[in-house]
């Protein structure tokens, strides 16, 4: 076997396993591409500020995927229509402030959980003397968001007399104008509408209820991506991340 041969069979090979090197890279980087889903109208969790998407699950989702190595390409669609996003394969996984139960977790799997929550009622100033609990808006009628827990909260209260709209401060904008006596909703939420230009008028009612988890969901099919979601995670809370996060948009220890 000549010199030349040899030379010409090592230039090949390195050829090649450079080749296969680029297709492996290649493979990598398209494997670490994520397309997550949120809504952008409920404020802290997720909303937008002059065009850019921010709020907690955006912070938290964007240093998950720093965690996983993984670009985050995300995609905004209305709530109730996150988890068939996830089930037609449309998104690789969601994070819009999900509350963990038992009817969504037969159609996808729930992260661990990253922050517990419980929900109150807002209802005009006018009448603080009218409704001073919880229990004083049964039969009521009640605004709250598309498809989210509050809303099926609402429906214990006042059956067949829930007002439902696709996002919260839609719901906030009825009950001022008189078209419901109360909001239900994440008290983070609440409180972050108070605060703001426009609440005038409204108030919450002090009745914490029903505390529940919050988690990012992914399709039952993906249980590797899960169990990167959930290594990410436990990451971000052992590094500090988290609670630095957790900080900027609620000023408190976290839970």
């Amino acid at each position: 076997m000549s010199f030349a041969h040899n030379v010409r069979t090592l230039f090949c090979a390195s050829v090649l396993s450079l080749s296969a090197l680029g297709v492996a890279q290649a493979a990598d980087e398209e494997a670490m591409q994520l397309r997550v889903g949120t809504e952008s109208a409920y404020a802290p969790f997720e909303f937008t500020d002059n065009g850019t998407l921010t709020g907690f699950d955006i912070d938290l989702m964007n240093a998950v995927g720093e965690a996983m190595g993984a670009e985050v390409e995300w995609v905004q669609m209305s709530f109730d229509g996150l988890i068939p996003a996830l089930l037609t394969s449309q998104l690789d996984m969601a994070i819009a402030s999900f509350t963990v139960t038992e009817e969504r977790a037969k159609r996808i799997n729930f992260s661990d959980p990253y922050y517990r929550s419980g929900v109150t009622f807002v209802i005009r100033e006018s009448d603080k003397d009218k409704y001073t609990t919880a229990e004083s808006l049964k039969g009521q009628r009640i605004c709250a968001q598309l498809g989210s827990v509050s809303a099926m909260k609402a429906e214990t209260f006042s059956p067949g007399n829930v007002a439902t709209f696709n996002d919260a401060y839609a719901s906030y904008l009825e009950l001022k104008s008189g078209g419901c006596e109360a909001v239900l909703n994440d008290r983070p939420v609440n409180l972050f509408f108070m605060a703001s230009k426009g609440s005038d008028g409204l108030v919450e009612i002090d009745d914490l209820m029903d505390a529940e988890d919050m988690a990012m969901v992914v399709p039952k099919n993906n249980p590797e991506l899960l169990q990167k979601v959930n290594a990410a995670l436990k990451t971000i809370r052992d590094n500090g991340t988290y609670q630095k996060i957790y900080d900027k948009w609620f000023k408190q220890a976290a839970k």
